[in-house]
C-alpha cells in the first residue's frame, strides 16, 4: 500500500518561497507517476506538477518557471520547490501517486488518474 505524507507548507508573503516534501513508502519506484495537486477553497483540485519514474516532468502552465518538481530516490521523497509565490497560489497542496494504466509512461494531470493521496499541506500566500 502506497503511503504519502506531505510537509513543508506554511504562510509566506508575496514573492516568497516554500519547499514542500512528500515522503513516500510502500511502492515500487519503476513505472510510477508522482505529482502535486492543489485545491483552493471553493475550487476544484488541479494539477500542479508531475514526474514519471524516468525523470520526465510536466507542469501546469501557470506554475511553469516558478515551481520545480524533483525527487530524492535515496530518501523516497518528492519535492515541490515554489518560488515567486502569489496570493492565488494559496491552497491545500496534495501529493499523489499511481501507475499509468496498461503499462503507459505518461503522467496525466487529472485527479482520476491518481489512486494514492497524502493528507495535504496548507500553503498561504499573503499580499
Amino acid at each position: 500500500q502506497v503511503q504519502l505524507v506531505e510537509s513543508g507548507g506554511g504562510s509566506v508573503q508575496t514573492g516568497g518561497s516554500l519547499r514542500l516534501s512528500c515522503a513516500a513508502s510502500g511502492y515500487t519506484y519503476s513505472g510510477i507517476c508522482m505529482g502535486w495537486f492543489r485545491q483552493a477553497p471553493g475550487k476544484e483540485r488541479e494539477g500542479v506538477a508531475h514526474m514519471y519514474s524516468d525523470g520526465r516532468t510536466s507542469y501546469a502552465a501557470s506554475m511553469r518557471g516558478r515551481f520545480t518538481i524533483s525527487q530524492d530516490n535515496a530518501k523516497n521523497t518528492l519535492y515541490l520547490q515554489m518560488n515567486s509565490l502569489k496570493p492565488e497560489d494559496t491552497a491545500m497542496y496534495y501529493c499523489a501517486a499511481d501507475y499509468p494504466p496498461y503499462g503507459g509512461t505518461q503522467c496525466i494531470s487529472s485527479v482520476v488518474r491518481y489512486k494514492y493521496w497524502g493528507q495535504g499541506t496548507q500553503v498561504t500566500v499573503s499580499s
